[in-house]
């Protein structure tokens, strides 16, 4: 049996990203989003969230290239001192959790800050995952485990994509993301191990990670086609490309308008009724 979570990224992120959420959930086949506490739309979201209860929702936990839950002075490996705000560049955030530069005790703070945020806002949170997956690495998933047992959180994404012929069929752009993510699935043992011991359930892997900004009908098409039996999610980005986005630090832009026809097209349904796919949440995995 094959089941689908298609996972909705960056809800917070804008009005017109939520509002592309809720359609692509109420009229296509997105079945849970993931909120950012600290985006500027984020009281838009958490409305939104709870006139949708059929929408599952999870924490985006934001560890780069966003604003900070605690004072700046809480977790200073966190902050680049030139800005008060999270590191901009992923490469510098993972550098510097590689050569231990960033105390797990400050990740796990601000991941428990910001769950615990949203929690207090009225949301009873399905999973978490992380913006620009930096869960990937071990220095960074361990605290987060700390932080989702401490929250009950139950279930967290699995963000390792598996091994894919469609990467013959993608930009030039996916198929550098997929040797990227190929390379990072040495982390993956470690990231089982560290979820089953902290008793915190995940899918069998994520499809749609390295067709970020590029997915279309016919990579979309054969993505679908190679899910594996199992529970896996598909994440996604579906948005409007209005004047709010304009304002906001994304390479997503007009592949999240191109996203949201995508997943309410009448055609992806159909699609995946006929692969006998069934759609899931993370409301399944508790």
């Amino acid at each position: 049996m094959r089941r689908l979570i298609i996972n909705a990224d960056d809800f917070g992120l804008t009005a017109g990203v939520n509002r592309a959420i809720i359609e692509s959930h109420l009229q296509g086949v997105v079945t849970s989003a993931t909120l950012m506490a600290n985006a500027d739309a984020f009281d838009d979201a958490i409305r939104l969230a709870k006139e949708t209860p059929t929408l599952g929702v999870g924490c985006h936990v934001v560890l780069v290239d966003g604003t900070p839950t605690l004072p700046p002075d809480d977790i200073p490996d966190l902050i680049d001192p030139n800005t008060g705000r999270f590191y901009q560049s992923l490469a510098t955030f993972v550098g510097r959790a590689l050569r231990d530069r960033i105390r797990p005790g400050q990740i796990e703070a601000e991941a428990f800050a910001q769950i615990r945020k949203i929690q207090a806002a009225g949301i009873n949170l399905t999973h978490l995952d992380t913006h620009k997956h930096t869960h990937i690495f071990p220095a960074v998933l361990i605290p987060i485990l700390r932080a989702a047992q401490a929250a009950s959180i139950v279930a967290i994404r699995n963000p390792f994509e598996p091994p894919s012929i469609s990467f013959f069929a993608s930009s030039a752009r996916s198929r550098k993301r997929w040797i990227e993510a190929t390379s990072l699935r040495i982390f993956r043992k470690r990231f089982l191990r560290a979820s089953n011991r902290a008793q915190v359930r995940t899918p069998f892997g994520t499809f749609g990670i390295a067709s970020t900004g590029s997915l279309d009908e016919r990579l979309w098409r054969l993505l679908l086609g190679e899910i594996p039996d199992g529970t896996w999610e598909f994440v996604c980005h579906p948005g409007y490309d209005d004047a709010d986005l304009g304002r906001v630090q994304t390479r997503l832009r007009q592949s999240r308008q191109d996203e949201l026809g995508l997943l309410t097209d009448d055609r992806s349904r159909r699609l995946l009724t006929e692969l006998e796919i069934g759609l899931a949440s993370y409301r399944d995995l508790s």
